[in-house]
């Protein structure tokens, strides 16, 4: 496709074309516009509110403004409430306080995933039980 044709077709998808591809380089727009479409947008084994509330999470992570923006409004695009927004950045927030406790401890990797698999087993067993 050429960047006409490329443009016309966001324009036609957004109502505009937006700066961010507009600074992509010419040689690569046709496979960026062909991944963003397909990774963002195509329908996939996790449903796109899901994906979307999942980038909300990365990008609270990440401090990306640009992405904690674009993430949070595609999530509410996709039917996402602000109590599940809020949700899972309280669960990226946690998950990353976590990471910084057993990371920066240099726990035993080999213990914690044993201890890991033994909790896993053991909440299996008293679901089978129900």
């Amino acid at each position: 496709m050429s960047k006409e044709e490329i443009f016309k077709e966001m324009e036609q998808m957004f109502g505009l074309v937006p700066s961010m591809f507009k600074a992509v380089p010419e040689s690569s727009l046709e496979l960026e516009w062909k991944l963003f479409k397909q990774v963002q947008f195509a329908e996939g084994p996790i449903p796109n509110k899901y994906r979307e509330l999942i980038g909300v999470a990365i990008s609270a992570v990440s401090k990306c403004r640009f992405c904690s923006y674009y993430h949070t409004e595609l999530a509410r695009l996709n039917g996402a409430t602000e109590a599940e927004i809020e949700d899972a950045v309280h669960y990226a927030k946690s998950s990353a306080g976590w990471s910084a406790y057993i990371n920066g401890l240099q726990l035993d990797y080999g213990k914690f995933t044993e201890e890991i698999d033994r909790a896993c087993e053991h909440v299996r067993r008293l679901r089978e039980k129900k």
